[in-house]
């Protein structure tokens, strides 16, 4: 049974993932999304000396592995993990984005260094993940 809920959050995790990440990379390419970059290439880029194809593939893979991975730690912690508690998650893991992530990479608090619309930009992509 444990072995099975497991399965489910990190399943979940993925899905959200999958969600938030389809709509950044199609926010991207387009133009519309104030990101100049995908965020997840912008971290793994700033941490291992990849480029092209191979980076966003260990990005998108760091990427999925995280989002289950949070998954299924609330789900652990939480027993009645819900669509709340998700948005919740999805809160908890922008803050630590904005605060932490993307000062690392250069982009100040909020992504204030290219432009304060990153930070609601993410928070949607975010809020998203935790609801599904």
């Amino acid at each position: 049974m444990k072995r099975k809920r497991i399965l489910l959050a990190g399943g979940a995790g993925l899905l959200g993932t999958s969600f938030m990440t389809i709509l950044m990379l199609v926010g991207v390419n387009s133009g519309m999304a104030p990101m100049p970059e995908p965020i997840p290439r912008a971290i793994v880029g700033s941490l291992l000396p990849l480029s092209g194809a191979p980076l966003m593939l260990v990005a998108m893979i760091s990427h999925f592995v995280y989002g289950a991975v949070w998954a299924i730690l609330a789900d652990q912690t939480f027993p009645d993990f819900d669509w709340i508690r998700g948005i919740m998650l999805g809160a908890f893991l922008w803050i630590i984005m904005q605060l932490v992530v993307l000062p690392l990479i250069g982009w100040g608090f909020f992504g204030i260094n290219h432009t304060p619309a990153i930070a609601v930009a993410t928070l949607i992509l975010h809020l998203i993940y935790g609801a599904t």
